[in-house]
């Protein structure tokens, strides 16, 4: 493996937090593409939610969603009308943006990292890690890793606290180490086929 392409870490405590229009909770924007577009112009977008309260989620039309609980004693997202617990923290929840969406606390509030790819261009897989690993950055992807637990080192010399991220782009194929002390998601974008 080549060890071209680059490591950008975004710290957490640099991210605004947008207040939601329905007053249920704020949002910080970890990563998207193309950089500072709106949410009807986004490739793809990562994001944490501090959700306060239930509510109907905003449509997507052509948006995949995968939500994934990181805080709080969960939620039931009912979409298109069949109830989908996401009550254990760190399994990867995956729905359309175009389907109908509410969501119900199941005993206050969550904080739930998100996910979205519009389809038509980007596929994304949200995994887990909770221990060292290996990750491929395959030549026509991003990786984005966030630490949602703890903190992580990657490739040994940039050390990620609780929430913040490290984009990995650039020429590849190449592997980076990923040595977590909690847990880290690692998101692979890749341009839709």
């Amino acid at each position: 493996m080549t060890s071209s392409g680059r490591i950008q870490v975004l710290r957490a405590d640099e991210r605004p937090a947008t207040a939601w229009l329905n007053g249920g909770g704020v949002t910080r924007e970890v990563a998207g593409f193309p950089v500072g577009a709106g949410l009807d112009a986004f490739d793809w977008r990562v994001s944490l939610a501090d959700v306060a309260s239930a509510g109907p989620f905003s449509p997507f039309p052509g948006v995949d969603r995968v939500i994934t609980l990181v805080e709080g004693p969960g939620m039931t997202l009912t979409v298109d009308g069949a109830e989908h617990p996401v009550d254990a923290p760190f399994r990867p929840f995956a729905f359309s943006g175009d389907a109908v969406t509410d969501c119900r606390l199941s005993a206050g509030p969550v904080v739930d990292f998100n996910v979205m790819t519009r389809r038509s261009r980007v596929v994304a897989a949200v995994d887990v890690l909770t221990a060292p690993a290996a990750v491929d950055v395959p030549p026509e992807a991003t990786v984005l890793l966030v630490c949602l637990t703890g903190s992580a080192a990657v490739d040994g010399d940039a050390v990620l606290e609780r929430y913040d991220a490290a984009l990995l782009e650039g020429a590849g194929p190449r592997e980076v180490r990923i040595r977590a002390g909690g847990v880290t998601a690692v998101v692979t974008l890749r341009p839709s086929r």
